[in-house]
Formats: structure tokens, sequence, C-alpha cells
């Protein structure tokens, strides 16, 4: 059987099989698809399609769940879906990892050259040249042609175990080729790197569903390598080129740097295409203009070249500094600052369902700050500027903190000449959950609600908050992780939650995961004032949810009630009521709030009895700070009592209760004869009606 060439997906049946059969057809499978992933990620050069590479895999991973006999550790299959380790453990490198001497100018490159053709017999020394990656170094040990382990670079002598990552990186080969001739044991140095294009992709993910975006790819490559659980970074962007002997056994170690490249290609080891040889500093001057000028196209990010001495065994007889070896050099471009790429904009929708446009820029360097993205704003905004992907822009940060596209650069467009991009528009459905939008003037809004996941971790933050619900343990970054590990899609599956369930997230043990179930469970009978805040419905904060519980007393009634019915309400203006109305209408959100029933949340009625207590009728507006109670308190105060709390003075009005540095609601009251009142003068209202 051979998978190679035009490979034949008609498979026999698994039955049909028996264990001998099934283990040639499991070889020859393990070596199609090694083949087909070197052609792919290596060679960038495939010979069959994504959906029979797929067909292949799946095959593999069948018949290795039906004959577990079949596995092994270096399988394709074991590249994703492997346990989490519980920690990441410390492992020594076979050789120092070394940093390397950077300058910035070519004045520090010509001694450097002169030094390394010291005592050759044409006065001069070949040299090779490096893009310097910009992403995480990397020791890889492939033992008797199999990958072994892997490690960051980490002080240079000691690093982290990360091999259960780096097996999900498909451009790293678990077994080397060469039909048995490998080393019998290999240490290699490899960088590790986030693709620009699936750096752009990832952060358009993120930005979509309300995430903080990655800063740059070099941060995300890291963070990736450094999980515990390798499901977390299987079918990211990641990449990797080889590009130094850390040590090898079983064969002599190549004479000079090109044929060690050589070598390592011969192995199935990926390695840069922009790799060159020289002598002198026109040859160095040359390169590293040439990749200057090649910067922004590449599809990783490099930040200058790194020229070694090409013959090895002259490197022992440099030898090193403290921290870097005296055979080689980094010769760093000059710094991006300000003026940048924008290679996207796409769309943010935000816990109240408004879409924002956003600019996912080449990252850049503002003021010490790295920045990859800008917010636009609206439509408005992005046609007022003129930007589109593709332009050269002028990045600034607002105030010294809000990164903002100050302006197009016109004099550092294309130059191939190319005409620019379309016109950015605001897409006409929510790129999260695809309902159609909304526009309300310059804005553009997902009217989906508790629906839509890109809302869910705001809205979940917020029903939880202490003002709301009240739940506590259950902020922003847990909320995070529950929807990421697809353990709550709504709100209703807040309720369905078990200690089992929380305790598998990482940062959780038995104990506070018990603890955040409880609490969860406390709110299950919450007041309709707290849960109609709660819910989030565009425009009704604390106030306005006071109002709808008190006149309406039911949720069923605040459901059921007309823009008609809300608007002859006290402080509830049209805008309001449109806002309330389209909550409840909406599909979506009935949906979710069915759920919740069917979860057990019973939202308690308002009793109508506390319409007859000692202050019935009255209405009071408070303004500045109380001594003796938050602001929370005293409206809580007046309702026990038959009254009612609102945000702004109207004619309606009867006290404005008056603390520290009161606001402008003092000239309101002024204006309407309301009468004003202190603290002491409140107290004695609440004993005495």
């Amino acid at each position: 059987m051979d998978f190679k060439r035009n490979p034949d997906t008609d498979f026999r049946p698994l039955d049909a099989l028996s264990e001998q059969q099934a283990r040639e057809e499991a070889k020859a499978l393990r070596e199609g698809i090694r083949y087909h992933d070197h052609r792919y990620y290596v060679e960038a050069d495939p010979v069959i399609s994504d959906a029979v590479y797929d067909r292949l895999l799946e095959r593999l991973q069948r018949l290795e769940d039906r004959f577990a006999d079949l596995r092994s550790d270096d399988s394709p299959t074991q590249r994703v879906g492997s346990e989490p380790v519980g920690e990441l453990e410390k492992v020594s490198h076979r050789a120092p990892m070394l940093s390397l001497e950077s300058v910035s100018g070519e004045s520090d490159v010509v001694p450097f050259l002169e030094r390394l053709g010291q005592g050759t017999d044409r006065g001069g020394a070949r040299v090779a040249l490096e893009p310097k990656f910009d992403g995480l170094s990397v020791e890889l040990v492939f033992e008797d042609g199999r990958f072994a382990n892997g490690s960051t670079r980490g002080d240079g002598e000691t690093g982290e175990d990360i091999t259960h990552n780096l097996r999900t990186v498909r451009a790293l080969p678990m077994r080397l080729r060469g039909d048995g001739h490998a080393p019998a044991r290999l240490a290699v140095r490899a960088e590790v790197f986030m693709t620009r294009s699936g750096f752009t992709a990832l952060n358009r993910d993120r930005v979509q569903r309300g995430e903080e975006p990655f800063a740059n790819p070099r941060n995300a490559a890291a963070g990736l390598m450094r999980q515990l659980d390798p499901r977390n970074v299987a079918g990211r962007p990641l990449d990797l080129f080889c590009y130094e002997l850390l040590g090898i056994d079983g064969e002599d170690a190549p004479e000079t740097h090109r044929d060690m490249l050589a070598r390592f290609a011969d192995l199935g080891l990926k390695t840069c295409p922009l790799n060159r040889s020289g002598m002198g500093i026109d040859d160095v001057r040359a390169y590293h203009e040439d990749l200057r000028g090649q910067r922004d196209g590449l599809d990783y990010d490099i930040d200058g070249i790194v020229i070694k001495l090409d013959a090895r065994r002259r490197r022992g007889e440099l030898g090193t500094r403290t921290r870097s070896p005296r055979w080689a050099l980094a010769w760093k471009f000059p710094p991006r600052e300000e003026i940048t790429r924008l290679e996207e904009i796409t769309v943010a929708v935000g816990r109240t369902g408004i879409l924002t446009p956003v600019a996912l820029l080449a990252p850049v360097d503002v003021g010490g700050v790295t920045v990859s993205r800008a917010t636009l704003h609206n439509i408005d905004e992005v046609r007022r500027k003129d930007v589109r992907p593709g332009d050269r822009v002028r990045v600034i940060r607002a105030g010294d903190v809000i990164p903002e596209i100050a302006e197009r650069v016109d004099d550092c467009g294309d130059a191939s000449g190319a005409s620019r991009s379309e016109p950015f528009e605001m897409p006409s459905h929510c790129p999260v959950c695809g309902t159609d939008v909304l526009r309300e003037g310059a804005y553009v809004r997902c009217p989906a609600g508790l629906a839509c996941e890109a809302q869910l971790v705001g809205h979940i933050t917020h029903y939880a908050d202490a003002q709301a619900l009240d739940i506590d343990g259950l902020g922003e970054e847990t909320t995070r992780r529950l929807v990421e590990h697809g353990l709550v899609h709504d709100l209703a599956d807040l309720y369905r939650l078990s200690a089992e369930d929380i305790a598998a997230l990482e940062g959780f043990g038995k104990r506070s995961s018990e603890k955040l179930v409880a609490a969860i469970d406390a709110a299950r009978e919450p007041s309709l004032e707290r849960f109609l805040y709660a819910l989030g419905i565009r425009h009704v904060g604390q106030s306005n949810a006071r109002i709808l519980a008190h006149a309406l007393n039911e949720l069923d009634r605040v459901a059921a009630a007309t823009r008609q019915e809300l608007t002859a309400l006290p402080e509830i203006g049209p805008e309001i009521a449109e806002s309330v109305v389209a909550f409840f209408r909406n599909d979506r959100n009935r949906r979710v709030l069915e759920r919740l029933q069917a979860a057990g949340v019973k939202v308690r009625a308002v009793d109508d009895r506390q319409a007859d207590g000692p202050l019935s009728g009255k209405t009071f507006v408070f303004t500045g700070s109380l001594d003796n109670y938050t602001r929370d308190e005293a409206e809580a105060a007046v309702q026990a009592r038959g009254a009612k709390a609102t945000a702004d003075v109207s004619s309606r009005t009867d006290f404005v209760v008056a603390g520290a540095e009161p606001g402008a609601k003092i000239e309101r009251a002024g204006e309407l004869g309301v009468e004003v009142i202190d603290e002491r003068r409140f107290a004695r209202l609440l004993e005495r009606g």
C-alpha cells in the first residue's frame, strides 16, 4: 500500500481486516501522512487535497481505535488530544542556548567581520546569513530518529518542557526522514512562531468576541507554547524553522553551517528559504537591505539579520562570552515606529451588542508600547479617515493610552503601484451569531442579546455583578473560561454546572469549585428588580429596573408590556420602552428565559403591600454621598416604606436627599421648587414617616 501518490481512500471495512493487515495498513498510512505533512508544512508544495488528507488521518485514527496495539507516540494522530500536563517541568539543554549580541549600525558590523577573518588564508571569512526571527527559541531533541522532547530556551541552561505542545506543530516531524540513517541523538535549536496571517485571523476572532487581542505574534506563540493543555494549542497557526545544531551522537557533526542546514533538510527538518551565505561587508549589507525590503511581505516577523561564521570548527576557537557567542552577531532593523500597515478591519461585538470597527495592525511601537489594534469607533469615522486594508497608517496613543489611527499616510503607499482595496462597510449580520443587525444613526447593533456568544461573557459578568445577582467568584476571567471550554452557552447553563465541571478548569480546586456552585445556586430566586437589571437590557440600569419592577410587579407583566404601557410610567421614555419591548420579543432571548425557568430560576414578584407604607406615594431622588447609607441602601429603605426612588428630578419628585458633594440635581430641584433635605431629615422621615 502506498498513500503518497494518488492515495486510494476506498478502504476495506475494519471488520474484514486481520490484525496483521491492520498493522501493515497503519504503517503505510503513517508513512503517507508524514510525507504529505512534509510536502505541505515544510516544502509548501502539497500533492493531495485537504479532503483526501483528512480521510487518510481519519482512517488511521479508526485503525488505532480498533486495534489498540497499533498506537505509537510518534503517530500523526498523537499531535492533538493528549492529556494536559500538571505543570511545566524543568529541562537541562544539551548545549547552552546563548543569546546574540545585537547592533543597529553598519559601523559595528565591520569590526566583527574583521575579527572573523583573522587567521584565514584569504583575509576574509565566509559567513552564514539568516533572518533574525521574532519568535520563541526552543530546543528539539530526537532519539533514534523520533521526536523525544522539546523545551523553551529559559535561562539558556535550563528551560521548560513543552513537548506536549510542540507535538501539535505540523512542521515538526515526529520521525526524521532518512530510512534508518538518522543520528542516534540529535539536538536542534529552532524558532517557533505564529504566522502573521494566522495572527491576524486569531485576533479578528478574539476582537469579534469581545476578547483582548494578542499584542504581537511572538507573545501569542510564547503564550500558547506554555499552555498546560495541548488541546488549546492544536490547530493554531504555529510554524517553525530549525537553524542551529546543539548536539549530535552517532555521526560526525557537519563542518560548515551550510552543510548543517543541508543535513537538516535531508532529515526533514524545516529551514528558512531566505538563508544565504557571503563574504565581506558588501554581501552582508546587500542581504540586510534585501530582507528589510521584504520584511512587510513575509508571513512571519523578523527584526533583523543574523551573521554567523560558516566554519563550525573555528567557532570553537573564537569561543563565547558569558551570554553570547563571539562568532555570531545580530544586525537589527530600525524599529517600526508610529507608521505601520493596516492588515484588516474587523468588527468587535460589545456586551450591549454594539458593533465597532477595529483596525488590526502590523504590530508597531508607539511610545514604548506594542500596538496591534486600534478602534475606529464607527463607520462614519472609517469613511472620514478613508482607511482601508493594506493602507499605511500613522498610529498615536490618544491621551498616551488608547491606540488610535491618526491618518492614512499617502506617501508610504504600495511600491508596486497596486490599487487600494475596496472601502470598508459594516456587515448586515452579526459576525458572531449571524443575526440581522439594526442601524441606529452612526451605530450598528446586534439585537440577539442573551443568545449572541460575543455578548455572552459580558452578559454573564454583568448578571453576576454585586449590583445584579451578586454571584461571588463569577468574574470576567472565570466566565471566559467557562465559555471557552464549552461549559456555558447561555445564562441557564450556569445553573446546570457541577463542581466537577468547574474543577476541570485551570486554577480551580475542589473547594473553590463547590463555593462557586453554591454561589450560583443562591441566585435561583432573585427579586424582579435585580433580575431585570441583571439581564442587561439596553438602557435599563438599576433605577429603570426598579421603576419597571415596582410598576408592573411581575416578570410576565414586564415581558408582555407594550410601548404605550411603558411610556406611561414615570421616567420611562420612548427609547427605553422600545429597548424593553424589543428584548422580550426577541425569540432567542425568550428561549433563554424559558431555559432559566426550566433550570429552576424563580423571579420573585414585588409585594404590592409595600405601597401602603408610611411614605406611600412619595418620590425620592438622591444626590451626593451619604454618611450612613449607600445609594442602594437608601433607595431600598424608601421602597420598603412604600415610596419610589428615581434617578432624575422632575415635577413629580417630593424630596431630593443631598449628601456630601451633591451634583446638578440640587439646581434642578431649585428650578422646580422641589424640597431638598439633608441626611438627618431623611433619617427622621424613615423613622416617623
